[in-house]
Order: C-alpha cells, then structure tokens, then sequence
C-alpha cells in the first residue's frame, strides 16, 4: 500500500542522564547520540520499515544534517523526490532522557518552510495514496489546507495532533482518524476525553500510553490494552503507533485490529534507545 507523510524532518541530538537537571543546574550524563528524527520523518520511516510504500514530503536544510537524514530516508527505502532543500538549516530536537521519560526542544527550521506550494506540487502523489499521515511540527496554515484538499478528494488523512495546534474544530472535523494522547485531547477540545470520544465515534482514537488506546465504536467505549514490556526510552512510540496504525488500517480497514497492530509496533519501539533507531521492521511483528 501508498503511504505519503507530510511533516517535519529533524536530526535529533539525544542525552542520556539517570535523572533530569533542575533548572539552572549543570550536571554529567551517560550518553549521547546524534539520530535522524522529526515526527514526520520517524513515521515515514516507521511506514517503510513496515511495508508500505512511503513517499515522504517536507523540507531539510543545505547542510550536513540535511545530508544525514536524506541519506536515512534512502537507506529506509522511501521516496525522497517530493523533499525541498531550502536556505534554512535542517530541524534539530534536542532531547534528554532520564527517568524512563523523555524532554524535547524543537527549533523547526526548514520545517517552517513546508508550505502550500509544496501540497500543491504535489498534489498527485497525495491523491494517489491509500492514507496520508500529517503531524503539528510544520506551520498550521499548510496543516489546514492539507486537510481540505484530502476532504474534498476522499482521501485518507490521519492528523497526529502534536505538538497540540490551534486548529478549529471545523478542520478536526474534516480528518478520517485524529489520534490524540489524553493531554492533547484535553487541549483540543476543553472537555472530559469520555465526552469527546462519544461525539467522535470510529474517528478519535486516544494513545493512553502504558494503558492503551481508546475509541468510541458508536455504541460503547472501546480499549484496547497495551503490550506490558520493559521501557528503555519512549521517544518516537507515538510515531510508530501512528504509522503503524496508518499501515494496518490502510490494508485491512479494521479499526480494532489497526489499533492492536500498532500498540505491538510502538510496544516493540520503546524496549530500544531512540526514534527511528528502535522502530521495528514487519518480520519482528509477524
């Protein structure tokens, strides 16, 4: 199946610390790593490593991280052609982990630059693929009018709500699935995340983390649980649930077995360190 992202790209410079430093305070980690990542990247990727056929559309930097994540997507198989080089320099997120949690500082870069033009551009590989998958780390504007051209052309879009945007409920409205964890859904909508998922049936489908996934079926509320595992680091399980999600459901169009598929994904995800590092390939899932 198609599957085409459009999102941020990032490099992603990760320390590690057995705790998080007050503010202020200098204090030595353990590690550190520097990792291609973005939210959109990671869930292209992820896509690719679980079979569909990625396009990726977003902008990197005429720079040496630009250089590194393009090199990534290629040696993850996807499709780079629909990338824009632009004059800023490629996103960085600068991310601690301690704690079995994770902190992230984003400065968006050439991810500011993912535009109107760039939808319209390319226009045909969007209407070509089986489900599209959009993020919040690239501006609101182009968000919006990504969701309206897929509207009107019956196109699957899953709009992964992070960071939480300032969106009207008219274009939430607009998206096949929209899949918040309990803190955007809050933000989102200012109601209890029972009431929303009641009024969104077979459409929000809410990350709970540890605990599982919940949607509303149009007669009940639905969990579904999580896999128990040992966590090394969360970043990017949220990425691969969303494209693993987008995958199964792109293939088989069952929502509860979608859902189960991508909490094994993102269950395998976090037992690794990283993003896109830890994200599985289909043969460790079947």
């Amino acid at each position: 199946m198609k599957v085409v992202v459009v999102g941020s790209i990032n490099l992603d410079l990760v320390v590690q610390a057995d705790r998080f430093p007050k503010i202020g305070e200098t204090m030595f980690g353990t590690d550190s790593k520097m990792l291609p990542g973005g939210k959109g990247a990671n869930q292209a990727v992820a896509a690719a490593r679980l079979g569909a056929d990625v396009t990726m559309i977003g902008c990197v930097g005429e720079d040496a991280y630009g250089e590194i994540v393009l090199k990534n997507f290629q040696e993850n198989m996807l499709d780079t052609s629909c990338i824009k080089k632009v004059a800023e320099p490629t996103g960085v997120a600068y991310i601690t982990i301690a704690e079995n949690d994770n902190s992230i500082i984003l400065v968006q870069g050439a991810n500011a630059c993912v535009d109107r033009s760039l939808i319209d551009k390319y226009q045909a590989q969007i209407l070509a693929a089986d489900i599209v998958i959009t993020q919040c780390e690239i501006p609101i504007e182009t968000i919006r009018y990504l969701i309206d051209f897929c509207a009107e052309n019956d196109v699957h879009l899953i709009l992964n709500p992070a960071p939480t945007p300032e969106i009207a409920p008219e274009y939430l409205a607009k998206v096949t699935f929209l899949t918040p964890n309990e803190i955007e859904i809050n933000q989102l909508f200012q109601q209890d995340a029972q009431t929303v998922l009641r009024e969104h049936p077979n459409q929000i489908i809410m990350t709970y983390g540890a605990k599982g996934v919940r949607y509303h079926d149009r007669e009940k509320l639905m969990e579904v649980p999580s896999y128990k595992v040992p966590v090394i680091d969360t970043t990017g399980a949220g990425d691969t649930f969303n494209a693993a999600f987008a995958v199964a459901y792109a293939k088989d169009q069952e929502l509860e077995k979608a859902i189960t598929f991508a909490n094994l994904a993102a269950s395998k995800t976090v037992q690794g360190l990283g993003a896109q590092s830890a994200m599985p390939r289909i043969e460790e899932l079947v």
